[in-house]
């Protein structure tokens, strides 16, 4: 008996990880002025930038709906009928699609929902531990229950935001914030704190230099990383950026993978061009 993975599109994985690990992927909807999209299929985060610059708002997002689910779940109950599936969403403090996913499980047998209170490879990491379960032979109760216990609580998952207007427009900032950081070249560090986005430190200087505070900051002098696995996941980062991250990385923590991935459509509708993370686990107990 094997056990397949769904997730959405928040997740943040690249393709070749989604594709490694057979992982199901659902797409949220992004919605600019009159037109939906699913975000990763037929929209990209250029043309999503390009609608906040010439409209001034930003997109609305929208979660899977519990229909989506339900056709996917049916789907693949059709084709593995004997086999279970573990869903894992991103938070459900950040969008419906945790609600939506349990009330489409419920129609079915063997079919699990995990809220990852998390998002991009927050979600991801969760994930990728689950899919290593799986392929190791684990049932889904049991990845179920490990990952809610030992990695959904030791997810550390932060970014450095060049610009606030994104998150100030959606609500996430005030104006008074979002027009300090321009005067004085604030980078905001924000964090998943308990299932939400925190503010958790300012940044002075060019967006370079700030990274490379910012990495220095989540890894130096830390006994509690686990090294299996970092990502970098970022929006319209120039390369110069991404190698100041990865040179960082590897000067303070000896990871097994460093993945560099792209900030999928919904995350980027709330975050914005030029925002760069470092994604990875504390340290957590082995599973069996």
């Amino acid at each position: 008996m094997a056990v397949h993975i769904v997730t959405d599109s928040t997740c943040d994985l690249s393709q070749n990880m989604i594709d490694d690990y057979h992982i199901t992927v659902l797409p949220l909807y992004v919605q600019l002025g009159e037109k939906s999209f699913k975000d990763g299929l037929n929209i990209t985060s250029e043309e999503i930038f390009t609608f906040v610059s010439e409209n001034g708002s930003l997109p609305q997002t929208m979660a899977v709906s519990a229909e989506d689910y339900k056709n996917c779940f049916a789907a693949l109950r059709e084709k593995y009928p004997d086999d279970d599936i573990l869903c894992i969403t991103i938070g459900s403090k950040l969008s419906e699609c945790f609600q939506n996913a349990l009330e489409a499980a419920g129609a079915f047998q063997h079919i699990y929902a995990v809220d990852s209170m998390n998002l991009s490879t927050g979600l991801g990491q969760v994930v990728m531990t689950a899919a290593e379960l799986a392929e190791e032979g684990k049932r889904a109760v049991e990845i179920k229950k490990y990952l809610e216990t030992e990695i959904v609580p030791n997810v550390d998952a932060s970014f450095i935001v060049d610009r606030l207007d994104y998150l100030y427009k959606g609500g996430r900032c005030s104006a008074v914030a979002a027009l300090g950081a321009n005067l004085f070249r604030l980078k905001h560090c924000i964090a998943v704190k308990d299932g939400e986005l925190k503010l958790i430190k300012r940044y002075r200087g060019s967006f370079e230099s700030c990274v490379e505070q910012y990495v220095r900051d989540r890894l130096q002098s830390r006994d509690d990383v686990q090294m299996h696995r970092i990502f970098i996941t970022h929006s319209h980062t120039s390369r110069k950026s991404i190698q100041i991250a990865e040179e960082n990385i590897r000067v303070r923590c000896k990871f097994e993978h460093i993945d560099e991935t792209n900030a999928g459509c919904t995350v980027c509708s709330h975050c914005g061009p030029n925002t760069l993370g470092v994604l990875f686990l504390r340290k957590y107990h082995a599973c069996g």
